[in-house]
């Protein structure tokens, strides 16, 4: 006699199971992901707090501060009000607003997407720790803005470094990492476009803020350190794939359930 199939059952089967990445795998346990972000944490901090320092009490007025100051006054020297408005916008992209709205959509993306909050720690634990390492080395390093005509209103942070630049960093780079993360193979010509693009907006907000006048090229530099070393910290922490032999995909819930309802006489 044919098998009989519950209606419950026939309705479940017609709904679209998502394909979901199995989730990455923190380097331990709680308190060894604790320790490592953290030391991570002071790590960055005491490396660019260095630099920092070197940058402002031993170099000097020399010929690195020289040169540094030589490309504020070139981009001064050559603006226009195309590239005023261009740069306006490339500034924008990375200002606090914005990075706080793009993380809010992102979580919640996120959240959606895969039905779990991992992946979304993951991004706040990169912008929270970027802004705190920010903020500590300008507690120490206090570097005046560039000696040029200014486009924006300076904060009251120091130049050094540059927190817009750092923020672009580890936002776009973290979203780089886990766009690469959750793409699908039939969908890697667009995830190689998408990644192109979040992979230029550091450096369009790097280069903004100079065009500004807003910071040395020193201090871009070492903001995009900033980002991308504390991203290279909380990705090797929380972002490492299962051990072999588990499937990295794992279909929806409902394609894990035993066929229920089906009765055979």
């Amino acid at each position: 006699m044919p098998a009989l199939v519950h209606p419950r059952t026939r309705r479940t089967r017609r709904r679209p199971q998502r394909d979901v990445p199995a989730p990455p795998r923190p380097a331990g346990d709680k308190k060894q992901v604790a320790l490592r972000l953290g030391a991570g944490l002071v790590l960055i901090w005491g490396v660019i707090t260095l630099l920092g320092l070197l940058l402002t009490h031993v170099i000097g007025p020399g010929p690195l501060h020289r040169a540094d100051l030589g490309v504020d006054k070139f981009f001064a020297a050559h603006r226009s009000r195309v590239w005023n408005d261009v740069t306006y916008v490339g500034t924008n992209i990375a200002q606090t607003e914005t990075v706080i709205g793009i993380t809010i959509v992102a979580v919640a993306l996120l959240r959606w997407r895969l039905g779990r909050w991992y992946e979304a720690g993951v991004l706040v634990t990169t912008i929270v720790g970027e802004l705190v390492i920010f903020l500590c080395v300008t507690l120490v390093v206090h570097r005046p803005r560039p000696p040029v005509h200014r486009l924006d209103v300076a904060p009251e942070t120091s130049s050094f470094p540059s927190g817009h630049t750092a923020a672009a960093t580890a936002l776009y780079g973290c979203l780089i990492v886990l766009l690469i993360w959750l793409s699908r193979p039939r969908a890697r010509p667009a995830v190689r476009a998408a990644v192109a693009v979040l992979a230029c907006l550091p450096v369009v907000v790097g280069l903004s803020r100079l065009y500004r006048g807003m910071h040395y090229p020193s201090d871009v530099i070492c903001g995009a350190l900033t980002g991308g070393l504390w991203l290279l910290v909380v990705t090797t922490t929380l972002m490492r794939r299962q051990p072999a032999g588990r499937p990295r995909r794992l279909l929806g819930a409902a394609a894990a359930r035993p066929r229920a309802g089906i009765l055979r006489r």
